[in-house]
């Protein structure tokens, strides 16, 4: 098996006496079958409440395909329980499974995203221990599962079906196979980075990350979500903005209600075609070459009612050109609205940048970036290391963060000296 640790620099470097990657097409014990039913799903969990240790825990989900975040799929493993694949639309309720699981830490990748939609079918881990935020704290460079698994592991999984549309039912057999396979190596991956995380100083720092992880709260609804169409930028008035506006919400309306991912049934590049043509007729719209789809023309004469209305709309009632918030303007503007905010802001960073190289982690994950523009546009009044703390800890960091990086920010927000005069 090839052991591979993180370089300086970040990047996976290998023993060149090693044997060569061995790649993995099959599930050890072979896959399991799907479990569907309410007599499935019993044996399973006495199955996993009979195991022993940490539980890998996974998740499919259709994203692209769906509106919903819901799992589709959700694949466990556990020593003396093996491999187990639930159908989570035949078997909505797993709150039982959870339960039996709630003495023991559960391991997954990426845990940010499947927590939400573990939580819908009543499955809360009471620990988590997240490999790609793992990776990332180690000072891995690639930190997806695939990349992860070969490179600490020495077995190269096969990805191919990571973006397939798992509310496909039923589900093809080398879906399964790939699914089956996501959590064969999980728990081999976790010992295994957890010594390498050991070894470099940092566990207590990652189980610090991976608690944040886990009692984060649910994210709340966007602001102004329709300002994240791909291609807005380009766009310059306010009442553009309103037909960006109009169509967005026209077009989530109906992806909600169908379930359907809002890109499949508008692309982004149809709302800013359409706006920046401002048709004067739904003939007009339909000529668009992104309206050329028979989908897309069926429904032209909502698209277009909604940009009419867009256009009858008053003045006092467009979207301002940037949305309001209660944090600091984008960086990119800071350099107009408060010249030396915007040193500051220099400053700040590259001091995050000098500690992360030195911690061989990206400087997102040694401070929040909320956390630095917060603090280098609305400083406290007396900068010092214990209001620079406070500061960073009301405004989200851990506490290993704020002890690494207080003292080197706090030195960050002093004004340079002004350069000697002359003589």
């Amino acid at each position: 098996m090839t052991t591979t640790q993180p370089g300086p620099e970040g990047e996976a470097t290998g023993n060149p006496d090693a044997p060569e990657v061995t790649p993995l097409l099959v599930p050890r014990e072979g896959t399991p079958p799907v479990t569907e039913t309410a007599a499935a799903l019993a044996e399973v969990v006495a199955r996993f409440a009979a195991g022993t240790g940490p539980v890998a825990v996974d998740a499919e989900r259709a994203s692209g395909y769906r509106y919903s975040q819901r799992a589709y799929l959700v694949q466990l493993r556990r020593e003396g329980a093996g491999s187990a694949l639930i159908d989570p639309i035949a078997c909505p309720d797993l709150s039982l499974l959870g339960k039996v699981l709630q003495g023991d830490e559960w391991v997954l990748h990426a845990a940010s995203q499947d927590i939400p939609c573990l939580a819908e079918i009543g499955m809360d881990p009471p620990a988590v221990f997240d490999t790609e935020l793992a990776g990332r704290l180690a000072g891995f460079e690639r930190v997806g599962l695939g990349a992860m698994v070969e490179n600490v592991l020495g077995y190269r999984l096969e990805k191919g079906h990571s973006a397939a549309d798992w509310s496909t039912r039923p589900l093809p057999q080398d879906w399964l196979v790939y699914a089956a396979l996501d959590v064969e190596v999980l728990l081999e991956l976790r010992d295994a980075l957890e010594a390498e995380l050991d070894r470099q100083g940092k566990l207590g720092w990652a189980h610090q990350e991976f608690e944040a992880v886990r009692l984060a709260p649910a994210p709340g609804p966007r602001v102004d979500p329709w300002r994240r169409t791909s291609g807005i930028h380009r766009l310059r008035s306010r009442r553009q903005l309103a037909g960006v506006r109009a169509l967005w919400e026209v077009r989530d309306q109906m992806a909600r209600r169908r379930d359907t991912a809002p890109g499949r049934i508008l692309p982004d590049a149809a709302i800013i075609s359409a706006v920046s043509a401002a048709p004067a007729t739904t003939s007009d719209l339909t000529a668009l070459p992104v309206f050329g789809g028979r989908s897309t023309r069926r429904h032209a004469d909502t698209w277009f009612g909604a940009l009419q209305a867009a256009a009858a709309l008053p003045d006092d009632e467009l979207p301002q050109p940037v949305p309001a918030g209660d944090g600091p303007p984008p960086p990119n503007r800071w350099a107009e609205r408060d010249p030396i905010a915007a040193k500051r802001l220099a400053r700040v960073r590259a001091a995050v940048t000098a500690l992360a190289e030195a911690n061989t982690m990206p400087a997102e994950n040694l401070v929040p970036p909320d956390c630095v523009r917060r603090l280098a546009w609305t400083p406290p009044e007396e900068v010092s290391a214990e209001s620079v703390r406070a500061s960073l800890l009301s405004n989200g960091a851990r506490p290993w963060q704020v002890e690494l990086v207080s003292d080197d920010l706090t030195a960050a927000l002093a004004e340079p000296a002004a350069a000697a005069a002359p003589q």
